[in-house]
């Protein structure tokens, strides 16, 4: 069986603690729960005396500031709960990580990318048949090639291209949220719905096409502001997205399907939007089978900002009281033959898919069917009632 790897070699970025970095942790106790946490050298720290939360937490001003400030509990060393985070030797008697998430809405951009977009295209025409992705992808790419890197959405030039390939057929909507005006910004999970690293993420028995989609997850607080940046698994069903894009959301919010961790880094002088604007991010799979797939997807050719995409995301037009964590999107759109030549990718039970950064550390989950994997319980009722029975809520 492939391992996880959570050693905090590898869950770290490369400068380890340096940066502010947060997240989520189960907190034994009577009664145990929930807490927002900071990372250090020394251990893991319970922050909760600044907000409840993780979104309250990052709703505030000067928060990298405050958090390296704040005092409480140390709830173990990062390697013990790191290691106990794991799926398998999950206990609510023990110390662990969650995903970094809680209150926040779970939004997600798509084709934001290229090489993703044209992709998005080939599965819409295959009707999520991989049998005949490789010659329309062989079709597309003779007739338009990458002619539309340098293509702005939105921009004349992006209308000149969209009557073009209308012209030739192959215009699609997910050309249309690739280079027009709007972006394609969709729920990803409900709040609260997210797992972390360690845990198992969930494929659906019965799809035979599916991948990975690794992507930086922008952290943003109820008034707009980016204030840090994690990694996420935008976990996809290329089979049933391609049937039909009216099917996007049995596509990708299913059980354990969102993963994000694992930790928020939040912006300091240390680390800012501009590094986030020129992250490179690498996937590994690993199968039981030997089978192994590496990838990398670069913010830099991201076809919109990651300003614009926050931007579009909340404002004037759509607020979010307690925040969101807004997945950006991935140029990897995984073709290397699995079972058969021409068959592309597909993922396997018991893959190991490890999503990574210099700056962001490492997210690390297995693959299940997702009715093989516990069932979500803990909503927002139970946690507010969680809280209150902490005493957490008072002043909070």
């Amino acid at each position: 069986m492939s391992e996880l790897d959570l050693s905090p070699a590898a869950a770290l970025p490369d400068d380890g603690t340096a940066g502010c970095l947060v997240g989520r942790a189960w907190a034994p106790g009577t009664p145990a729960g929930p807490v927002p946490v900071r990372v250090d050298d020394d251990g893991v720290w319970d922050v909760s005396t600044l907000a409840p939360t993780l979104s309250g937490l990052l709703s505030l001003d000067d928060v990298a500031g405050r958090v390296r400030a704040a005092t409480g509990p140390r709830l173990g060393g990062l390697e013990e709960m790191l290691s106990a985070s794991r799926h398998d030797r999950r206990d609510p008697a023990t110390a662990h990580l969650l995903a970094p998430s809680d209150l926040q809405a779970l939004k997600a951009c798509g084709v934001t990318f290229v090489s993703s977009m044209l992709e998005r295209v080939i599965e819409e025409q295959a009707k999520g048949d991989q049998n005949r992705a490789l010659d329309i992808r062989a079709e597309i790419a003779g007739e338009i090639g990458d002619n539309l890197r340098d293509v702005v959405p939105g921009s004349d030039n992006a209308a000149r291209v969209k009557q073009v390939l209308q012209q030739r057929g192959l215009w699609s909507p997910y050309l249309e949220v690739g280079i027009g005006a709007d972006a394609e910004i969709f729920t990803k999970a409900q709040p609260l719905a997210a797992v972390g690293t360690g845990a198992e993420i969930g494929i659906l028995p019965a799809s035979t096409w599916n991948n990975p989609e690794p992507e930086v997850v922008l952290a943003i607080a109820p008034d707009g502001r980016i204030v840090g940046a994690t990694l996420g698994n935008d976990v996809n069903l290329r089979d049933f997205e391609g049937r039909s894009a009216l099917l996007l959301g049995k596509a990708k919010d299913n059980r354990a399907s969102c993963a994000i961790g694992p930790f928020i880094r939040l912006f300091d002088d240390t680390f800012s939007l501009d590094d986030v604007r020129a992250m490179e991010i690498a996937l590994r799979v690993e199968g039981e089978d030997g089978f192994t797939l590496d990838g990398a997807s670069s913010l830099s050719e991201i076809s919109r900002d990651v300003a614009d995409l926050a931007g579009q995301a909340i404002g004037a037009h759509n607020q979010f009281p307690d925040g969101l964590l807004l997945f950006t999107g991935t140029m990897f759109a995984p073709t290397k033959d699995r079972d058969a030549a021409g068959q592309g990718f597909t993922h396997h039970l018991g893959d190991v898919v490890t999503i990574s950064s210099s700056t962001l550390g490492a997210l690390s989950n297995r693959i299940n069917h997702t009715d093989k994997i516990p069932p979500w319980r803990h909503g927002a009722g139970w946690l507010m009632a969680n809280l209150a029975a902490r005493g957490l809520l008072t002043g909070g």
